[in-house]
């Protein structure tokens, strides 16, 4: 019995998976033909003691080709203790006496505080302050392109969304804890764009998430979902999916790639993971819920196929055919994922990483069953 249910998780593994190798293709490259800008855009990025990464986002900022008449930056301070606020303050009048234009189009907020997610209240507090239709949000840690909104702006103008989905990835060393994330990260990057790909999109990431402040008004916003403190991009993706599937985009732009940091400790990495699946169990994405049990089982038999050799379950053949058929597709879909980020060099990483991971995702999954999760220095439960 324990055999046929170990080859069949296996293999519906391969099907899903494979299912996204065949629609990452299907998301066609977006190529900038340098139009005139036309959208303007409010970007909001809230910041709880960021001031070791400010000071590179507002850099990133400043390097921004687009007209600086038509954006806005607006940092919400989700009450920050550290020298947040001062630092950029600090920069900001520096770069007055330097007399940068990109000044005049940042300021600070205040986050005003509704629910029990921070994060959630501190895009909702932009967005009522935003002038622009076009939201577009980021993290506090990310460094963005130099024409990152003139790749949004020329999708705006070429398809006429209301949501439009872009793709991010970590930045850093090469150490090989980085290279394990980013592989992994790029894995859920991959999904996300195979998932737009077979027209059943299901994730996003909001270090990279333009919408319109109309349709999220439309949607009431992060309401019904709020008591839950992560999961403003996920819930909300499914709330634009609801009210206009068509309408919802996949920005395939190497011009629109925003970077961000990888998790710096083993400590960090398990909160951040806990965090990111304490939300799962609230999906209301029926396609997004399968693929997370399908990835789940299908590590989980990769685990199994150890004990069962051992105990003469399974022959060793059939358990190295079975991994060797998750290694493989597995390494499709990264290869694709890593060649459009061009960080191809991590797949020399990938054979290791491959072994451990799925030790790591399900020590996640069991694990976010009973522990909570720290999160900028707060606590919160499942």
């Amino acid at each position: 019995m324990l055999t046929p249910l170990l080859i069949f998780f296996i293999l519906l593994y391969l099907i899903v998976i494979g299912l996204f190798v065949y629609g990452f293709d299907k998301v066609e490259d977006f190529k900038l033909q340098d139009l005139p800008a036309k959208t303007k855009f409010s970007i909001v990025i809230p910041f709880r003691n960021e001031g070791n990464n400010l000071p590179k986002l507002l850099d990133s900022i400043f390097n921004l080709n687009y007209p600086k008449t038509m954006f806005e930056v607006i940092l919400v301070d989700d009450g920050s203790d550290d020298d947040s606020v001062s630092i950029i303050e600090n920069i900001l009048h520096t770069s007055r006496k330097n007399q940068n234009p990109r000044i005049d189009t940042i300021r600070i907020i205040q986050n005003e505080r509704t629910s029990k997610s921070p994060k959630k209240d501190a895009i909702t507090t932009a967005i009522k302050a935003s002038k622009h239709n076009w939201i577009v949000t980021t993290d506090a840690d990310c460094i963005l392109p130099k024409y990152w909104l003139d790749a949004f702006d020329e999708c705006i103008q070429a398809n006429q969304p209301n949501c439009i989905v872009a793709p991010v990835t970590y930045h850093g060393s090469t150490s090989f804890f980085n290279r394990f994330q980013t592989l992994d990260f790029l894995s859920l990057q991959g999904a996300t764009i195979g998932g737009f790909g077979i027209n059943k999109p299901f994730l996003c990431n909001g270090a990279n998430f333009a919408y319109c402040k109309s349709e999220f008004n439309s949607a009431n916003g992060f309401e019904g979902n709020n008591t839950i403190s992560s999961g403003d991009d996920i819930f909300l993706l499914e709330k634009l999916l609801k009210q206009d599937a068509k309408k919802v985009h996949y920005l395939k732009s190497e011009q629109a790639i925003v970077t961000t940091n990888p998790a710096q400790s083993i400590k960090t990495l398990i909160q951040q993971r806990l965090r990111w699946a304490s939300k799962s169990s609230h999906y209301k994405n029926w396609f997004g819920k399968l693929v997370g049990l399908v990835v789940l089982f299908g590590n989980f038999a990769c685990l199994a196929l150890i004990p069962t050799v051992f105990l003469n379950i399974l022959s060793i053949k059939i358990a190295i055919a079975l991994f060797v058929i998750k290694f493989s597709i597995d390494f499709l879909l990264l290869f694709k994922t890593s060649r459009f980020f061009k960080q191809e060099n991590f797949l020399l990483s990938y054979v290791f990483s491959s072994v451990i991971y799925p030790f790591f995702s399900v020590f996640i999954a069991i694990l976010s069953l009973f522990k909570s999760y720290e999160w900028k220095g707060r606590r919160f439960k499942k």
